[in-house]
């Protein structure tokens, strides 16, 4: 199951919350509804085996960005065992098999180079090798990237993609769910009284009106938004607020894919091992 990491005060620091819970599977985007079948076709559930006995669950989300990478958040990465993780593409129920799926392990885990496992000082990105090709099946795609450097304005509509909460401690569908999400700017987002200083301009809000967000289980997935005449993935969830994840002026936020795009395409062009 994926988590969407929250922050907390800690004695004048910032930590994060536990990435994921054994006990809970499977949750959804908070006001969020299912997404149709086939429409984000670059979603992908990242799934890990805890206990190396086979047993993958949902972990994750992330966009497949060519045939062999996927691009997640480096807070999803447990462990640097790349063995441990597999990812399913063409998925919708994670429940059901309707034979649109396909499960490829992972062959080796990029971490960028300044991720600390600090939220704060961002840089929440990682990308991940397939051991073999996603294959052209008409129940997947290459996302779609966005101009480098580029920053969307205040309001503009984009969605949020995932199997995360439904609600603080809520219920857990099985289905990909999907909402409609606007921009925070982030001259907004950066205010006091919205993230302060945590939010960098290497980061994308969205949301903070207290009804749509990202919750726990949307954490490394896609903010999908229409641009240039294309569906782009411009962020990959980070994190959110600690309790409630749909709390008024506390959006949302995502790594911003156009800033670390020279590193992505770095790391994406080299060959296999």
């Amino acid at each position: 199951m994926i988590w969407l990491v929250a922050f907390l005060s800690c004695i004048g620091l910032i930590c994060a919350e536990t990435p994921f819970n054994h006990n809970v599977h499977n949750q959804k985007v908070i006001g969020g509804h299912n997404a149709p079948r086939n429409m984000w076709k670059w979603q992908v559930s990242l799934q890990y085996d805890s206990y190396n006995d086979g047993s993958f669950y949902h972990l994750c989300g992330g966009s497949i960005i060519d045939s062999f990478n996927i691009m997640t958040a480096a807070h999803c990465i447990l462990s640097m065992n790349a063995g441990s993780y597999r990812v399913v593409v063409g998925e919708h129920n994670l429940y059901e098999y309707d034979g649109s799926e396909q499960f490829i392990r992972v062959e080796r885990i990029t971490v960028h180079p300044y991720w600390n496992g600090d939220l704060a000082k961002g840089n929440d990105i990682a990308i991940l090798r397939l051991a073999q090709p996603v294959y052209a099946n008409g129940y997947v795609a290459i996302a779609e990237l966005p101009v480098p450097g580029q920053m969307l304005p205040n309001g503009f509509v984009c969605y949020i993609t995932g199997w995360g909460l439904m609600d603080y401690g809520g219920s857990v569908p099985a289905i990909l769910q999907e909402a409609a999400i606007p921009v925070v700017e982030h001259s907004i987002c950066s205010q006091p009284n919205w993230w302060g200083s945590l939010a960098l301009k290497s980061m994308v809000c969205a949301g903070g009106d207290g009804i749509i967000s990202g919750c726990q289980g949307d954490s490394g997935g896609p903010l999908n938004c229409f641009t240039d005449g294309a569906w782009r993935v411009h962020g990959v969830v980070s994190y959110g607020p600690a309790g409630m994840c749909n709390q008024l002026y506390k959006p949302t936020v995502f790594t911003r894919v156009s800033f670390f795009e020279d590193w992505i395409y770095s790391v994406s062009l080299l060959l296999p091992p």
